[in-house]
């Protein structure tokens, strides 16, 4: 199955934020939406879960298929969501529960999974992610690094086949960042479908397979990471050179 979007136009109010977007990929790729600051970026990130529902277009996306002249319903929201998880860019992780509790949560409320199965999970996902002994703290006292680790594996609980990333390097010093591209680059290698919103070109090239340009709500350029070396755009060209 592809992901694919077909015409896809979002309006707020009056103001369009994206316009006539066409895609297609194939599952399995790491697809980095890169912009200056009001390109769209984000509203196409949300496209893709649905927390921004567009006026006209169609997409079809974890084996559904929506088309946007009649308001999905929202059974079909939820059902997409559990497929297609989102790792916001304040990460939202519940300040009075636990790590431990921040990823059972919905696996238990949603999945119906027992406590200690859903725990057993939580342990194995924290360990992978090397954070497994801060699982009884609370997301106050964790680095913005560990906070950013901590959302990656709650979204990683339900097993998404496409995981989105909202700025995943936005407060994050260049050596965390460096550490958030490798937890990437590791859960590329299992086949999951990434999509990333970012502004930094550096952590763009070492995670990207597929590469989306935009500016003012419209793609300029796509492109596999060839891209970042021969870009063929003037408009992509001069925002690498900044």
């Amino acid at each position: 199955m592809n992901i694919e979007l077909n015409h896809i136009n979002c309006f707020y109010g009056s103001h369009q934020a994206l316009y006539d977007i066409s895609i297609t990929y194939p599952l399995g790729e790491t697809i980095v939406l890169l912009g200056p600051s009001g390109a769209g970026k984000s509203s196409l990130l949300k496209v893709f879960n649905l927390l921004e529902i567009p006026t006209s277009g169609e997409m079809t996306i974890a084996d559904l298929h929506f088309d946007f002249q009649q308001k999905p319903s929202e059974k079909l929201v939820s059902i997409l969501r559990r497929d297609v998880g989102i790792v916001f860019q304040n990460y939202n992780l519940w300040p009075h529960l636990t790590v431990l509790d921040n990823l059972i949560e919905a696996p238990c409320q949603v999945l119906r999974l027992s406590k200690s199965e859903a725990s057993d999970k939580a342990y194995k996902i924290l360990q992978r992610l090397k954070i497994a002994n801060m699982a009884n703290r609370y997301p106050l006292h964790l680095s913005g690094g560990q906070q950013q680790r901590v959302a990656i594996a709650r979204a990683l609980m339900m097993e998404p086949k496409i995981l989105l990333f909202d700025e995943p390097t936005a407060a994050l010093d260049p050596e965390i960042t460096s550490q958030v591209a490798e937890i990437i680059n590791e859960l590329s290698n299992t086949g999951i479908t990434q999509i990333i919103v970012t502004h930094e070109v550096d952590f763009a090239k070492k995670v990207a397979s597929q590469v989306i340009y935009m500016e003012k709500g419209k793609i300029i350029e796509q492109g596999d990471k060839t891209c970042f070396i021969h870009p063929l755009s003037k408009q992509f060209q001069a925002y690498l050179s900044h």
